[in-house]
């Protein structure tokens, strides 16, 4: 499983983990709280008519008198109000009072007179000075049924609790306000969760966006390849600017391990052959062998030179991760340069081909075609020629240098573009410094292309290089 799925799913889970608990608490905190809300409204309610029935308690009509009068009108009135969108056309409370012995004496519904309601928490309670309350279930097999009951003490002048008024109310009253406050936390708990799954994915697919990148860069790192450091933000781009540092300090210790390595390996066939001709030279010798002799030394130290020279400018390109000049450049006017500065032998090079405009540094681009020349020239035997053809193909501009030479053996054109690899010449003259190729090959990489050799039909052989054309 990738990292950036497995941070979405951690993430996820402990957001919905939070947000059921969050929600669980407020959905069960909604409807306590209304209730309380209620309960608060009904003990104000029910200490308000203790105070206006405690005339009529006193008196003896509470049953008839002028507040039972009242409440009647009260519970007769037509409100007519708009409460947050819920219409509310009648008061819904019910009002109860019960003398100093629990036994009902007044019920604004009419249900319950005469009723001993002194065993009720309400009046029980409240009649030893407590505060009473209740909720009771009108129909036991009902849950929603329950009816919120509060009691106020009616006092007589000397502050003797001579009744107990007490007001009802249905909870279910409360119910639509409590579904609305419900449905709005679960709706909006939803839209949370929709915005933090959004943010999840967006943080996941940053991570794994950044993380691949560093990936790709490491696989190309092992690979060999050419690759750009990575563009990372934050601590990913710290950590892909100390991956590619570490990556040139290691290939530069690996690169002069090898370069030194190979060096000195080549160098060992040229300097045999000038210590042998030297000390040959100490001794008197005809004219003709010490003329041949310092020919020797001076072709070796020559061939030690061109070595070294090709060596530094094949270091030079191996070490460039990316161009840093980009011209627009016109591939058959570039190869006629190479050619004019080759040095030929004699063997004919003729170049032909269609416009092709590429990007790129013309230096480099210039020094491949002059290498592939001077190759192919090297194994054209007298009396034959050299074609340069240039040619574009589907986005690609080709450059191929054709030969008449002797070809390239099966077994070595898996190791023609290895350094110091070269083969003999037809006509028995040394081998090269095998790094004439393996530039070639470098700039084609460099431009974002690719150099190959193969044999050609009918004898020689064909060199190439393509790169994206402009």
């Amino acid at each position: 499983m990738r990292i950036g799925l497995r941070v979405l799913l951690g993430y996820f889970l402990i957001v919905a983990l939070a947000a059921l608990l969050v929600g669980r608490v407020f959905v069960e905190e909604v409807k306590p709280g209304v209730r309380q809300a209620m309960e608060g409204t009904l003990i104000d309610t029910a200490n308000t008519l203790a105070e206006l029935a405690s005339d009529d308690m006193l008196a003896g009509r509470i049953a008839d008198g002028q507040f039972a009068r009242r409440v009647k009108q009260v519970s007769e009135r037509k409100v007519g109000a708009d409460i947050w969108g819920f219409p509310k056309d009648r008061s819904g409370f019910r009002v109860t009072v019960t003398d100093a012995r629990g036994i009902v004496v007044f019920d604004s519904e009419g249900k319950d007179l005469g009723r001993d309601n002194s065993q009720w928490n309400d009046v029980y309670r409240t009649l030893r000075g407590q505060y009473g309350a209740r909720s009771t279930r009108d129909d036991p097999g009902d849950e929603n049924s329950t009816v919120m009951h509060v009691a106020a003490p009616i006092y007589d002048d000397g502050h003797r609790i001579i009744g107990v008024l007490t007001v009802a109310k249905p909870n279910r009253a409360m119910a639509p306000f409590i579904a609305r406050s419900q449905n709005v936390v679960a709706r909006w708990g939803f839209v949370l969760m929709g915005a933090a799954l959004l943010v999840g994915l967006v943080a996941a697919w940053w991570l794994s966006r950044q993380l691949g990148a560093l990936r790709r860069y490491a696989d190309a790192v092992a690979a060999g390849e050419r690759a750009p450091q990575p563009r990372a933000a934050g601590e990913f781009g710290d950590l892909g600017r100390a991956l590619h540092d570490m990556r040139e300090k290691l290939e530069g210790k690996q690169y002069v391990e090898q370069y030194v390595h190979a060096l000195t390996h080549e160098l060992k066939s040229p300097l045999a052959a000038i210590r042998g001709a030297a000390e040959l030279l100490e001794n008197p010798l005809p004219e003709a062998d010490r003329r041949r002799f310092v020919a020797s030394i001076a072709a070796q130290g020559e061939r030690m030179a061109q070595m070294v020279d090709k060596l530094l400018a094949l270091a030079a390109v191996e070490h460039r991760q990316h161009l840093e000049v980009r011209e627009r450049v016109e591939l058959c006017s570039l190869a006629q340069e190479a050619v004019a500065q080759c040095a030929t032998g004699g063997i004919p090079v003729v170049v032909n081909g269609t416009a092709s405009v590429v990007e790129g540094d013309p230096f480099l681009l210039r020094q491949a075609i002059a290498n592939l020349v001077e190759n192919a020239v090297s194994f054209s035997p007298a009396g034959c020629k050299v074609d340069v053809d240039v040619s574009r193909d589907d986005g690609w501009c080709f450059v191929r240098v054709i030969d008449s030479g002797p070809g390239v053996p099966d077994y070595a054109l898996p190791r023609v573009f290895e350094r110091f690899y070269s083969l003999p010449r037809p006509d028995g003259g040394s081998r090269s410094s095998g790094l004439g190729l393996p530039f070639v090959a470098q700039v084609a990489a460099l431009h974002g292309g690719q150099a190959n050799l193969r044999e050609r039909e009918g004898g020689g052989a064909v060199a190439e290089f393509s790169i994206p054309s402009a």
